[in-house]
Order: structure tokens, then sequence, then C-alpha cells
């Protein structure tokens, strides 16, 4: 995706598949941190935790570099300033998220690996500052920018099929 150009349908269709991926792994990292702090360091809390661990390791970073290229400089350059300020709200969230996510994946790593060597009280912090952060950046993606991206390239296919610029 270009810069300043509106993302395609098939862009938007991957972000808000990602998306649902994302809230799905989100509920497995609140399950699992129940299972922790309820003192449950099994072989399934093992599992899930290096699967919640790949997940977000493998693919966060990635997504935010597709936002943070392809969607948002669209909408930084609109006029509506709400809009704007949402996004950079967004674009801090994703530096916070990866920060938060620097100090949780080595302990879900632990985990998965079998050490007990994480401190529980640690892990749950970490776990509600990254899920509260995640869920409610994501509900913010989805109510405010998505809709904002695929209403710009509504228009802009219909101004293309009335043969006028844009």
């Amino acid at each position: 995706m270009k810069a300043k150009t509106s993302p395609t349908a098939a862009d938007l269709a991957q972000l808000d598949a990602y998306h649902a991926q994302v809230r799905g792994h989100l509920d497995r990292l609140a399950a699992l941190a129940s299972r922790v702090e309820n003192g449950q360091l099994d072989a399934e809390t093992s599992a899930e935790a290096c699967a919640v661990e790949a997940f977000f390791s493998g693919s966060m970073q990635a997504h935010h570099r597709v936002e943070e290229t392809g969607v948002f400089p669209f909408l930084l350059a609109s006029d509506d300033t709400e809009l704007v300020d949402v996004v950079r709200t967004l674009q801090q969230d994703h530096g916070w998220m990866e920060q938060n996510w620097i100090e949780l994946a080595p302990q879900l790593r632990a985990i998965a690996q079998g050490n007990s060597w994480i401190d529980p009280a640690e892990f749950m912090h970490g776990t509600d500052v990254f899920l509260e952060l995640s869920y409610g950046h994501s509900a913010l993606e989805e109510a405010v920018v998505y809709p904002h991206a695929q209403a710009a390239r509504d228009g802009r296919a219909a101004r293309q099929v009335a043969g006028t610029p844009g």
C-alpha cells in the first residue's frame, strides 16, 4: 500500500481478519493469566503460553507497520481534526503495546518452557496492561479508523466510476 492513498478492500479485509485473530489470542492470554494466577503451571498452560507468545511476537510489529504505512498516513492527511487525533493516539498505542510486549514475552516464553521463575503478580500486571491496551486499541481502530478508510475507499471508487478525479 502506498502512503496517502486509501487502502484497498483486500487490505482492509486483511486487517480486519487479523483483528479477529488478535481478539481470540487476547482471550487466550486472559485465560492463561487466570491459570497462572491460580498456580496452574502445567503442560496445558505451557502450551497456551507458547501459542500466545508465538502469535504476538510473530505478527504484531508487522501488523502495526501495515497500519502505520498503509492506513494511517492517508487518514492523517484528513481535514478532520478528531480523526487525526484518534490516529495519533493509535500510533502512540502501537509504541506502548510493543514496549509492554517486550516485558511480557520473556515471561510467556518461560511459562512455555515450564520455568517457574516468573513473579505471578508482575506477570498479571503486565498481562492486564497489555489486554486493556490491546482490546481498547482494536476497538478504536474498528470503530473509527477502518470505517473512515473504507468510506474513503468507497468514495474514491464511486468518483472513478463517475469519471471524476480522485
